[in-house]
């Protein structure tokens, strides 16, 4: 696929490997007949944009151990609590609120 060009170096290294690129033709080919889908699962719909058939190909390489180097770091989700939830999951209590007990009105 790509070869990144060293700017004093008489020799060039890959930074994708073959396989890598091996995996995205293979995206790419997908993304063309249709057969490509969106999410985790599938569920999320087809792809239409080129870019985004580049990344999951490169993701399924990097998932089958090719030499891929990481995602760049804002394209990546990470799990950030909430200060409101940090604070009750240490005070012991469990995540899940009780339903308050109603009162009933007496008519006599």
């Amino acid at each position: 696929m790509a070869r990144k060009k060293s700017s004093g170096g008489s020799r060039s290294r890959r930074r994708y490997s073959r396989a890598a690129g091996r995996s995205v033709e293979r995206a790419m080919r997908r993304r063309k007949h249709g057969t490509l889908r969106r999410g985790k699962r599938g569920h999320g719909g087809r792809v239409k944009s080129r870019k985004q058939a580049i990344a999951i190909g490169l993701s399924e390489a990097r998932r089958k151990g090719a030499k891929v180097p990481p995602p760049p770091g804002g394209s990546r989700s990470r799990k950030r609590s909430s200060p409101r939830r940090r604070s009750r999951s240490s005070s012991g209590t469990s995540g899940r609120r009780r339903p308050r007990a109603r009162r009933r009105s007496s008519e006599d």
